[in-house]
């Protein structure tokens, strides 16, 4: 029997996955994809969790690439990134096509 080898896609893949596996991180990002960018107290107000839970959330949807934020003091502005989220939308499309 042939061995697997994991391929830098689908440990890219894997990222994606793993940072949207949390359903407020789903409702983040679905939030973040109807609009072209926004604070982080819009994001805090339409979410009851508390603040230290979102800025956890975004960290985790940051660090995999899926949103980006900026620093406009005292506040951070908060948007899908463009290229990674057409990354993630091609990976899951092949891996269920």
């Amino acid at each position: 029997m042939t061995k697997l080898e994991i391929t830098p896609e689908q440990e890219r893949l894997a990222r994606f996955a793993k940072a949207m596996g949390h359903p407020t991180r789903i409702a983040i990002l679905h939030f973040l994809s109807q609009r072209n960018e926004c604070f982080f107290g819009d994001i805090h107000e339409v979410l009851p969790i508390a603040k230290a839970t979102v800025s956890q959330h975004l960290s985790e949807l940051k660090e995999a690439g899926l949103i980006q934020g900026t620093i406009e003091p005292p506040k951070v502005k908060y948007c899908i990134n463009p290229e990674n989220w057409e990354a993630a939308k091609a990976l899951f499309a092949r891996m269920f096509g």
